[in-house]
Parts: C-alpha cells; sequence; structure tokens
C-alpha cells in the first residue's frame, strides 16, 4: 500500500490514536481485498456453473453484492487516510493558507459528522436484525445481520479515521 502516509511520531495521546487508527486502516483495507477477491471469484464460479454446466445459481448474486459493498466501506477508512479518494480542491487551493486550513477542516467536520450519523444509524440496523433474526428473503435466505456488519463496522473506522485525519493536520 504505497501512498500511506509516514507513520505519525507524534508523542502522547494524539499520536498513539492516529497511529492506532492508521493501523486499523490498513488492516481493514487488506480485509477489503480479501472480500473483494472473494466476490469476483464467486462471480468467476457462477459464471462456471450457470453458462459451462447450464445449472441455476441461488447464493453468490447475493453473496457478491454483500462482499463487494461490503469491501467498499471496509476500504473506505484506508481510502481516507491516503487521500486517494475523489476531492475537488480548486477553490481551496486558489485561496491557500488559513482560508484553505479553514475550508478542509469544514469539509472534514461535514465528513466527520456524515459518516458518525451513518455509522450510529448503521449499528442500529445490525441491532434490529440480530435480534429480530431478519432474513434476505431470497432463495439462499440467509441471516441479514452479518451481511451488514461491514457497513457498521467500515462507516464506524471511518469516522474514527477522520478524526485521526482533523488530529494529524491534514484536513
Amino acid at each position: 500500500m504505497a501512498n500511506s502516509p509516514p507513520l505519525d511520531r507524534r508523542p502522547g495521546v494524539i499520536g498513539g490514536y492516529i497511529r492506532l487508527m492508521d493501523v486499523l486502516s490498513r488492516a481493514s483495507a487488506y480485509l477489503a481485498a480479501v472480500m473483494f477477491i472473494a466476490g469476483v471469484m464467486v462471480i468467476c464460479q457462477m459464471v462456471f456453473i450457470r453458462y459451462l454446466l447450464g445449472m441455476s445459481t441461488s447464493w453468490q448474486t447475493e453473496f457478491t453484492v454483500f462482499s463487494v459493498t461490503g469491501a467498499m466501506l471496509m476500504g473506505s477508512p484506508y481510502v481516507l487516510m491516503t487521500g486517494g479518494h475523489v476531492a475537488i480542491t480548486i477553490l481551496p487551493d486558489a485561496l491557500g493558507g488559513l482560508a484553505r486550513k479553514a475550508m478542509l477542516l469544514l469539509a472534514s467536520l461535514v465528513g466527520l459528522a456524515f459518516c458518525a450519523a451513518l455509522a450510529f444509524a448503521s449499528w442500529v440496523y445490525v441491532v434490529e436484525a440480530y435480534e429480530f433474526n431478519w432474513r434476505t428473503g431470497t432463495v439462499w435466505n440467509p441471516l441479514l445481520w452479518p451481511a451488514l456488519m461491514p457497513m457498521a463496522v467500515g462507516t464506524t473506522l471511518l469516522t474514527l479515521q477522520y478524526v485521526a485525519e482533523i488530529l494529524r493536520g491534514e484536513a
């Protein structure tokens, strides 16, 4: 993961928090890669089963949707940490100085608020799916909460990574 920022050497609690979040974001990126590869492998298996063997499939499409979507959400903290997200910075770059820093901080605070709300709602959704034994309602019909867990974990880690980026001073 070549675009990683250098390890923060700041002493104390803030430096420790930033380093911890960087480690967790990298770990979630590796997990996201595994989830994405699993989704791609299942798509290949589904194509083989359906079109070469002429058999029907029952669980592959749903598994792929859950694994690839989960991979996207689990990978998002790493993308934020490395600055790999799409950003339109023409106005902050044109302003420069204190105005640029203020705009970037404001944007990070808005992103933080959005991700915190999404993380909270995601955990509510996971808990409800678990408590009420929700299933997907498809032919495969798996429990829903395990498929929702990457959404809750990924958005929580993204929220915490936003805090780390603000503390790092790169907001």
